[in-house]
């Protein structure tokens, strides 16, 4: 039907076309009117030209149409067509066309947005490399994790060279543990790659989990095991040797009672009864020090709740207050904002708190005009920290990794337990604990929820 009009119009712009120049030549052969020669000669140009309007204006529509589909311009419109009887049928096509074409872009443009928001809620950190060594972090944990921008791979070395060259060595399909060196901390991540293709470059993946807790929670299964088994055994031991000991003693006292004053016996048993004293009391000893070990290997279950951040501070500084008067320590205390909460179980965290304050009292010892600093904030990533600093002597870098583990402690008559107890208590919550120095010198331990 669109092809009939089409000739149609055709037929009619070419008859018109004939008519006028027939016209012309009687015109030109039997008159001398030059005015309506000249008005026939600019109808006849008139006419060509709307002829060949006409007849080229669907190779014109055709190719704009597709001017359009190669640019991805979807506001094209055909309308003028599908006014147009002879080019109806033509103009409501390449309008369907273009209107799914405007669908796909939008369902694509929706897709991609939903995969971004996908890409951006996963809590693992996504970054991807190309061959000259750009950088694009992927999503916002990756942004978190790098704490500001990143373009290129030498800028990894600020997290430490050692986490650098794992990026680096990453093999694509393989998994690795790294060593991440950041501003509020160390982190243990675990990483693995792939390389894709896209638009024939070529970019390797990365994907960065932090696995700092199920670390610290699988350490801390291993030394409730260890301290479980030895407990065990050296109670089985110490038990009958405590028990005998005494026995022993109260034997000789009575043998040696029972001695006149001048027999020489009585004083070796005398010698014997003290040295069976000893045995008993530092068997004693060290089961008290197993009792007192056998605390780690409790499973801790935390009752949470909400807790006020200000008003566990104030407790504390009640509690202590005798400790740091005694030793003239001043306590400063700081909770930004004022009315920070957090869900938690107060007793297991007001024991974490104890052990640090008085830790860094301990620190202290030495130190004239001692601070302890207690705070709570959040971070960048909006974590809850707590932090316990002092102004002492601080701990050796190679030791700070050593003082989480049970029985190393850097203090005189230290257990080794407070900073392990304060661990496995993070570790319920969901959080961590890091040592890091203070500035001008000290220790501060962070505990992060």
């Amino acid at each position: 039907m669109a092809f009939d009009r089409f000739y149609t119009g055709i037929a009619l712009r070419v008859a018109v076309l004939v008519s006028t120049v027939i016209l012309f030549t009687w015109v030109v052969g039997h008159t001398s009117w030059y005015v309506s020669m000249a008005l026939l000669v600019m109808a006849i140009v008139a006419e060509t030209l709307m002829l060949v309007h006409f007849a080229t204006r669907s190779s014109r529509e055709l190719a704009r149409f597709l001017e359009a589909v190669s640019f991805d311009d979807n506001s094209a419109s055909f309308s003028g067509l599908i006014a147009d009887s002879a080019f109806r049928d033509l103009g409501m096509a390449m309008s369907r066309v273009m209107e799914g074409l405007r669908s796909g872009r939008a369902e694509r443009e929706e897709q991609a947005q939903y995969l971004q928001t996908l890409i951006n809620h996963v809590p693992v950190a996504l970054i991807a490399i190309d061959d000259h060594g750009e950088v694009q972090l992927l999503n916002f944990a990756a942004r978190r994790l790098f704490e500001g921008p990143t373009t290129n791979v030498a800028e990894f070395s600020r997290n430490g060279q050692a986490f650098a060259a794992g990026l680096e060595q990453l093999k694509p399909g393989e998994g690795a543990i790294l060593r991440m060196e950041r501003k509020t901390g160390t982190l243990q991540l675990k990483g693995a790659a792939t390389d894709v293709t896209l638009s024939g470059k070529r970019r390797r993946l990365i994907s960065l989990q932090n696995i700092e807790n199920e670390l610290t929670a699988h350490e801390l299964v291993a030394w409730q095991t260890v301290i479980r088994v030895m407990a065990h055994e050296v109670m089985n031991s110490l038990t009958p040797v405590t028990s005998l000991a005494a026995t022993a003693q109260g034997l000789v006292e009575q043998v040696a009672t029972s001695l006149p004053d001048g027999d020489t016996n009585k004083a070796i048993l005398a010698d014997a009864g003290e040295a069976l004293e000893t045995m008993a009391r530092r068997s004693e000893g060290l089961l008290h020090f197993v009792q007192n070990h056998r605390r780690l290997t409790k499973r801790m279950v935390a009752k949470f709740q909400s807790i006020r951040i200000e008003r566990l501070f104030a407790r504390l500084e009640r509690l202590l207050a005798s400790d740091l008067n005694s030793r003239s320590i001043r306590l400063s205390v700081s909770v930004e904002p004022a009315t920070l909460e957090m869900a938690a179980d107060a007793e297991l965290l007001d024991q974490a708190l104890i052990n640090l304050v008085r830790n860094a009292i301990e620190a202290l010892r030495e130190t004239s005009e001692g601070l302890v600093r207690l705070s709570a904030f959040r971070d960048t990533e909006g974590r809850i920290l707590i932090q316990v600093a002092d102004n002492g002597s601080g701990i050796p870098l190679d030791q700070r990794e050593k003082v989480f583990v049970p029985f190393f402690t850097t203090k005189r008559q230290g257990s080794g337990v407070g900073l392990t107890l304060a661990r496995q208590i993070a570790t319920v919550h969901g959080g961590t604990v890091s040592i890091s120095e203070t500035a001008g010198g000290g220790t501060t331990v962070t505990l992060r929820f």
